[in-house]
């Protein structure tokens, strides 16, 4: 007999598609959108940050920060009552209800004090309003920039300073899970569910390698939904051709 309160899911940026934010991998998505110069995935590293903190941050806003306001959808409403963790940065499972939900890969509403990585420190609100309000919609890349670096507290030397600058709070390719992040937290939850459900993501990440292996481990059940799941060519998985919202209109 499954027990639902064993049960624990892990979402991708599928979850959040009905909610109108592009999938990650998708034509759209936001990895195949880079910059004037660069590549999504040259962009969205701390090597970036650290060495151009303006081409990093105008890149994160204008990708990222236009979507701060936008609804949760009738999935994230479902999942909210249950043992969640998203791979997702837009904070739609907190603005659903979802009180304990873990954000693997951080949020897009908090900032923190940049320090070496492994150093857990306070998450402040993003300023993503004020920086909008202050820009308005016509104004110039140059012009953005400049309120962008003020606003993170990066010096003229555009060198962000440990301790003084911000950093979005959000996991960068090139950085490693930390307990910031969780990380522990949730290595436990997937040792204790007697079943994984991944919903809307493409295992093209970490976490949902790090969750495949100790579900196999463990012998938990584990299914896909996603309209196109990838095949992980691994035994005893169950895989949903549907939406997400499909699935859970067929579990009721």
């Amino acid at each position: 007999m499954v027990r639902k309160n064993k049960t624990l899911y892990i979402t991708g940026a599928g979850v959040s598609a009905d909610s109108g934010i592009p999938t990650f991998r998708g034509k759209d998505g936001f990895w195949t959108i880079g910059s004037a110069n660069y590549t999504p995935q040259e962009m969205a590293t701390r090597a970036m940050y650290l060495e151009q903190p303006d081409e990093f941050l105008i890149w994160y806003f204008k990708r990222f920060a236009k979507y701060r306001h936008i609804k949760p959808n009738s999935v994230h409403k479902w999942l909210s009552t249950k043992k969640l963790i998203t791979q997702n940065i837009d904070g739609l499972d907190g603005k659903a209800g979802n009180k304990n939900y873990i954000p693997i890969h951080g949020r897009l509403d908090k900032v923190c004090v940049l320090e070496r990585e492994g150093i857990d420190v306070e998450l402040i609100e993003a300023p993503w309003d004020a920086i909008a309000d202050t820009s308005g919609e016509d104004i110039g890349d140059t012009e953005l920039k400049k309120i962008l670096l003020d606003a993170f507290r990066i010096p003229s030397s555009m060198k962000p300073e440990p301790g003084v600058s911000l950093k979005p709070f959000v996991l960068l390719f090139d950085e490693y899970y930390t307990e910031m992040y969780r990380m522990n937290e949730a290595q436990g939850w997937m040792k204790d569910a007697e079943n994984i459900v991944f919903i809307g993501t493409s295992f093209s990440v970490g976490i949902t390698a790090i969750a495949l292996d100790i579900g196999i481990q463990n012998g938990a059940n584990l299914d896909v939904v996603d309209p196109n799941p990838v095949d992980l060519n691994l035994p005893n998985i169950n895989y949903h051709s549907v939406t997400a919202a499909e699935y859970i209109k067929n579990l009721n």
